[in-house]
């Protein structure tokens, strides 16, 4: 969540950082082309089906790169997994929230979220690919939980401004919000074909999104609201 804040000079005399030499860059390239790659070809093909050799023809590579630079194709999953945790992290960070208006905020958070789903359906798919295998590659970072706990944060923040300000009930769980939050956009996305088979109807069309989007806000906001506006009251 970002926050207006003033430069300061860095403490001391520290000089500046040291650039990076040639072949720094250049190895540091070929671990991010790498790592782009796995993350397309394992959102395509899975983790069973995302064979080594394919990921590096995608990156134009060689198949001995993947091992000197992750050491296996589980360790190449899981560093894809713990990057497209820390695109959506920094995606989120990037949001300009006032917790001083709480209610504007936590509807920004719901949008952001589900149109994060919908831009990035790599990053549903590797969940999913991940969820088959029951986490068990996602448990062996050391990064998940710092990536959940900024997430967690923010709903955390503005649920106990809305609190001191009267308009949110007291004692909210910024986790259970997270879960809400993330349950209805991801099973959507993660599910729209089959749910639009079985409802008859398309719900990758704009006007479909945009009406879950809505009901799914109202619906956060009856959770976490202290006093229903007047006519929610009428129609509860």
């Amino acid at each position: 969540m970002s926050r207006s804040t003033t430069a300061r000079p860095a403490a001391g005399r520290a000089g500046p950082q040291r650039k990076p030499g040639v072949r720094e860059r250049a190895a540091r390239a070929t671990r991010e082309s790498l790592l782009r790659a796995a993350i397309k070809v394992f959102a395509r093909h899975g983790l069973d089906g995302g064979s080594v050799g394919r990921i590096a023809a995608v990156a134009g590579s060689y198949e001995r790169m993947i091992y000197y630079y992750f050491g296996s194709k589980e360790a190449l999953f899981v560093a894809a997994l713990e990057e497209i945790y820390r695109r959506f992290n920094e995606a989120e960070a990037r949001l300009h929230l006032d917790p001083a208006q709480p209610v504007e905020s936590l509807r920004a958070v719901v949008h952001f979220m589900f149109g994060y789903y919908r831009r990035h359906p790599e990053f549903v798919a590797l969940l999913n690919s991940e969820n088959l295998h029951r986490g068990r590659h996602i448990r062996k970072s050391r990064r998940a939980r710092e990536y959940s706990s900024a997430a967690i944060g923010i709903l955390d923040e503005l649920l106990r401004s809305g609190a001191a300000q009267g308009l949110f009930r007291p004692g909210l769980s910024a986790r259970d919000l997270y879960l809400l939050i993330a349950a209805a956009g991801y099973f959507y996305q993660s599910n729209r074909f089959t749910l639009s088979a079985f409802l008859g109807e398309n719900l990758e069309a704009p006007e479909a999104i945009a009406r879950w989007e809505a009901f799914v806000q109202d619906s956060v906001l009856r959770t976490v609201l202290a006093v229903l506006p007047a006519r929610e009251v009428a129609s509860a």
